[in-house]
């Protein structure tokens, strides 16, 4: 009975305090938890940031170091394409800045930052999946105009494949299982790096509207 006496007494001083909040006060701890979501967004943003810089020297790199004019145009193609995706998320960074320094009511913002993360984790998705088969088709494209010869590869694909076409089953499989690989990775990623805030962000919003 005593427990039971506690669990009430507990339970009741839990309504008051709750009661006892003004709609500022709610407001203003809500702030403080969206702004701790949004500086783990920036930080996610920056993280992509940096990856892209280092993804872009390497390709440089590789462009200026090798003799295959094939290798040097495909690693370029990639190289332009980075840089690019480093000022969207640079855009995308400043405006998370932006919004989460501005003036404007509490839930518009979230509202605003929320519908903007959903579009960008669309596209970002959307083009990694268009990516991959126009990756495959241009190294395919590029490997007939100028062949990569490398004596290792060389000798293991005279040792495995006996006929052209289990050359043309090996790339279909390889291609397969690259998608599937690619697809189910991305979704993790997006959602390590975004849709997880996205979803704290959503809960936050569903509170302001009680």
């Amino acid at each position: 009975m005593e427990l039971d006496e506690l669990k009430y007494q507990l339970n009741q001083k839990l309504a008051t305090d709750h009661a006892s909040r003004s709609n500022a006060d709610i407001s203003a701890l809500l702030k403080k938890k969206t702004h701790s979501v949004i500086s783990k967004l920036k930080r996610s943003l920056i993280i992509e940031m940096v990856l892209c810089i280092l993804f872009f020297a390497a390709m440089l790199y590789v462009c200026f170091v090798t003799d295959y004019w094939s290798i040097r145009l495909y690693f370029g193609v990639f190289t332009v394409l980075i840089f690019l995706m480093t000022f969207v998320l640079y855009y995308f960074y400043r405006r998370t800045n932006e919004l989460s320094n501005s003036d404007q009511p509490i839930k518009s913002n979230l509202q605003t930052l929320v519908s903007l993360l959903e579009e960008f984790v669309k596209r970002y998705f959307q083009f990694t999946m268009a990516l991959l088969p126009v990756c495959f088709m241009f190294s395919m494209i590029l490997s007939y105009a100028e062949p990569v010869e490398i004596p290792e590869i060389e000798k293991f694909s005279v040792k495995v494949f006996t006929a052209r076409w289990q050359v043309m089953v090996f790339l279909g499989v390889y291609m397969i299982v690259l998608a599937i690989s690619v697809y189910y990775f991305t979704k993790w990623y997006l959602k390590k790096l975004y849709g997880n805030y996205l979803n704290e962000l959503k809960q936050y919003i569903a509170e302001l509207d009680q």
